[in-house]
C-alpha cells in the first residue's frame, strides 16, 4: 500500500498553513491556519473492509519544565513521548483520498465536535485535550485534526508521522471520545498493510533559521 500526498514533499518541512501554530513577530507564536493535508493511497489490499489513520509526534518533551520557556531551550536529549495530532477511524473501503482541508480549516477553541465526522467514519479525541485541560478557555474534547505546535524553544525539530492502517474489520470496538492509544490497541490483530508519510515542523527560530 502506498500513501501520498500533494500538501509537501513526504519527509520534508510541513508548511505553515498545514500547523496549528506559527511564528509570531508580535507574541512568538499564534495560532496558524490548520489546515489537514490532502492524503492519497493505492495498491489496497484485498480483503480491506475500512482504513484508520493515525497522525502522531514522536518528539514531544517527556517533562515540561522547560516548555516555551524564553530563556532556555528544551534539551534535545530529554526523553521523548508520542503526541496524537488526528485519530480517524472506519473510512470506508471505496475511499481513495482526503481531501485538504476537508476535516479541518481553522483552530477550534474547545475543540472540534465529534466522533461522527465525514464518510461515515468517527474521529478519536487528539492529545490538545488533555495539553489544554487545565487552561478554562480552552479546555474541552479536541476531535479530529489539529496540526503541529510543538515549543517554541524545542532544541529538537519534529516529526509528524500520518500512519494509515487497511484493515479487516468493517468498525474498529473503541466507543466515544477514544484516544490515539485505544485506537492503537483496536487496531492490532486486525492490520492488513499499513503506510506512511511523514513532515517535520519547528518553531525555534534558531532551528529555523
Amino acid at each position: 500500500m502506498k500513501l501520498t500526498s500533494d500538501s509537501w514533499v513526504d519527509g520534508q518541512r510541513i508548511p505553515q498553513k498545514y500547523a496549528a501554530g506559527r511564528p509570531d513577530p508580535a507574541s512568538l507564536v499564534s495560532f496558524s491556519a490548520n489546515v489537514n493535508p490532502h492524503l492519497a493511497w493505492s495498491e489496497v489490499p484485498e480483503g480491506t473492509q475500512s482504513f484508520a489513520l493515525i497522525c502522531h509526534d514522536p518528539d514531544v518533551p517527556s517533562r515540561g519544565d522547560d516548555v516555551n520557556q524564553p530563556d532556555r531551550e528544551v534539551p534535545a536529549d530529554l526523553p521523548r513521548v508520542d503526541f496524537f495530532h488526528w485519530v480517524l477511524v472506519d473510512l470506508p473501503p471505496s475511499l481513495s483520498e482526503i481531501i485538504e482541508g476537508e476535516f479541518s480549516s481553522g483552530f477550534t477553541p474547545r475543540g472540534k465536535a465529534g466522533p461522527a465526522t465525514l464518510h461515515g467514519a468517527r474521529h478519536g479525541v487528539n492529545d490538545y485535550t488533555g495539553w489544554f485541560a487545565s487552561d478554562p478557555q480552552m479546555s474541552g474534547q479536541y476531535f479530529g485534526y489539529d496540526g503541529p505546535f510543538p515549543p517554541f524553544n524545542d532544541a529538537r525539530l519534529h516529526h509528524y508521522v500520518f500512519t494509515l492502517y487497511a484493515l479487516s474489520a468493517a468498525k474498529l470496538p473503541v466507543e466515544g471520545a477514544f484516544t490515539g492509544a485505544e485506537a492503537r490497541a483496536a487496531i492490532a490483530g486486525r492490520v492488513l498493510a499499513e503506510a506512511r508519510f511523514s513532515g517535520t515542523y519547528t518553531l525555534n527560530r534558531r532551528l529555523l533559521g
